[in-house]
């Protein structure tokens, strides 16, 4: 059995540009990893990936490959993708939960934070290993922090996730908490196999290192407006795990995707920090009324009846 996202149901009030930018930075390194072919982009996996031990001088790279400080590769790693599954899942995590992040602390404190995240993934990689010689690459540190932090200001926003049990498929709702915790749960089972791996795969070390630093970081990058566990959220009408049409999460995609607010609404929005005190309060309380009298038909789904070439180096580590 496995399950991962599609969507969320939180609306967010502002385009989420850093997001999207870091997206298209991301597909563009990829597609100029690819043009290199394969011993090209291996170069560049030591040149601009983190590797341990370069960055501890246990093993120094080759002076061709050095083209940036040690250090500053926990940064260019993050732009690195070893293949097309890898880039995939890190752009779309990023998609789903970049935009509520973003629009909580705003597009500067967004960019410090997402690189804080990744630098602190690196870390923990680096601690579990500091003389490994397999380069680490990926956007899945930084992206990692904004899951945490998704956890700590959204918890129970909905979820539409892609449910796969052997041969049966289901698209159900979930409450945010439940898909973050499942994800970061897997983290740490996965750990012992990677404590006995030495031969590259996933750094699950920096997506735990990733995680904690955004749940920890969150609370000070924040505007003081945005009240922490989801105080503003109202959760949906369900989180029955019923099946949910094919149909309706068409519809629902459709309406997240071409930027309508409020289109799956199960969100209480809190007021524009740029309106007049009183102007807030009172488009505050429009709101609370509206969700107190409406449901979202899209949301809530059809109705039911009643009745119920480097020497010693060789593969990299995707994280």
């Amino acid at each position: 059995m496995f399950f991962f996202p599609l969507f969320d149901d939180n609306p967010s009030r502002r385009t989420p540009y850093i997001s999207w930018l870091i997206i298209a930075m991301c597909v563009l390194i990829f597609v100029w990893q690819q043009s290199l072919g394969p011993q090209g982009e291996q170069y560049a996996f030591y040149s601009y990936g983190f590797v341990p031990a370069h960055v501890s001088g246990a093993a120094p790279l080759p002076a061709q490959l050095v083209v940036l400080p040690a250090w500053a590769t926990a940064i260019s790693s993050m732009f690195l993708h070893g293949g097309l599954m890898h880039i995939g899942g890190n752009m779309l995590y990023l998609w789903i939960f970049g935009d509520n992040i973003e629009d909580s602390m705003g597009p500067l404190k967004f960019i410090i934070f997402y690189l804080l995240c990744g630098m602190a993934a690196a870390a923990a990689q680096f601690a579990i290993d500091p003389a490994s010689r397999i380069p680490m690459v990926g956007a899945s540190g930084g992206i990692a922090g904004i899951l945490g932090a998704y956890l700590i200001l959204h918890p129970k926003a909905a979820i539409r996730t892609l449910l796969v049990i052997l041969v049966f498929i289901r698209f159900i709702n979930l409450p945010a908490w439940l898909v973050l915790g499942v994800w970061i749960g897997g983290q740490f089972v996965a750990v012992p196999n990677a404590l006995a791996n030495d031969g590259g795969g996933v750094a699950y070390f920096a997506h735990i290192g990733g995680f904690i630093a955004g749940m920890v970081l969150v609370p000070f990058f924040k505007h003081r407006d945005i009240p922490l566990f989801g105080a503003d959220d109202a959760p949906p009408a369900r989180w029955d795990g019923q099946p949910v049409p094919f149909s309706t999460i068409r519809a629902q995609a459709s309406a997240k995707y071409r930027g309508r607010r409020n289109a799956l609404g199960s969100r209480v929005e809190s007021p524009d920090r740029n309106a007049p005190p009183h102007q807030a309060a009172t488009d505050q309380e429009h709101r609370t009324d509206q969700e107190k009298t409406q449901k979202s038909d899209l949301w809530a789904g059809p109705r039911r009846k009643s009745s119920g070439s480097v020497p010693r180096h060789r593969r990299k580590t995707r994280d």
